[in-house]
This record gives C-alpha cells, structure tokens and sequence, in this order.
C-alpha cells in the first residue's frame, strides 16, 4: 500500500470516529469543553464551525425525546466528511483530532449507558406454560 493510500484510509478513519464521537459529545456535559477545541481545527472557519456544531448539537438534544438514533446518524454524516476534508487538507491536525478523542471518548461510552425497560406480557390463551421467556433488544456497554 502507498504512503498516499495509508494516510487517505488513516484520514477515512480518524475522520469517521471523530463524527461518532463528536455526535456523542454532543449530547454530554463534556461539550461545552469540546466545541472550542473543535472549532478551532478549523482555523479561520472557527466561528461559523461552531456555530454549525451549535446547530447539530441543538438537533441532537431536540432529538433525545424521539428519534435519537437517526439524528445522531445524521449529525455524523454531517460531520465526518468535514473532518474528512480539514485533515485531507491538513493532515497535522491528524494528531489535535486524535488527541481529543482520546480525551473525551470514554466520557461517550460512560454516557451511553442506558437503561430501557420493556414489559412482556404473555398470555397463553387459557392454557398454562412454564417455560422460560426470553425478550431482549440491543444490548449495549454490558458490564459484568
């Protein structure tokens, strides 16, 4: 693999994680110590950058109540091809980019820790059963 291939896949990927945790961030008391550092990757864009990242943060936070999910997918195919072009353009900013994230990125799996409780009601028609169910979603940050 050339050196121009290895650094456009380390800049897919940094940029690609940078998004998913950026989205987390977002909805986190780490945000607000997050923002400035990230908008100032962008140099002279910083001020308009953080208005956008104030705007993908208000639509995350909006979302909490409803579809969460499908925002922060959207909030992270907003984010991920800018942060894709600022490193392709910059590439020394590889390492601010990565340096933040191994800051804050456990503070989003620390937060992404939910509890959700579902109730299942089985009724076997007048007949009796005495079997084991199971019900279960997805089933995220399991510790043991």
């Amino acid at each position: 693999m050339s050196e121009g291939v290895a650094l456009d896949a380390e800049i897919t990927e940094i940029a690609t994680r940078g998004a998913t945790v950026l989205a987390g961030l977002m909805v986190t008391s780490a945000w607000e110590r997050v923002r400035p550092r990230i908008a100032a990757m962008f140099g002279h864009r910083a001020e308009s950058v953080s208005e956008e990242l104030d705007e993908t943060q208000a639509e995350l936070v909006a979302a909490q109540e409803g579809d969460s999910e499908s925002a922060a997918r959207s909030a992270q195919g907003e984010w991920a091809p800018k942060l894709r072009r600022l490193l392709a353009a910059n590439p020394a900013m590889v390492t601010e980019l990565r340096s933040i994230l191994d800051e804050f990125e456990p503070e989003v799996s620390e937060q992404a820790t939910t509890v959700n409780y579902i109730t299942n009601t089985h009724n076997g028609g007048g007949s009796t059963y005495n079997d084991t169910v199971i019900q279960a979603g997805i089933i995220h940050n399991l510790k043991r």
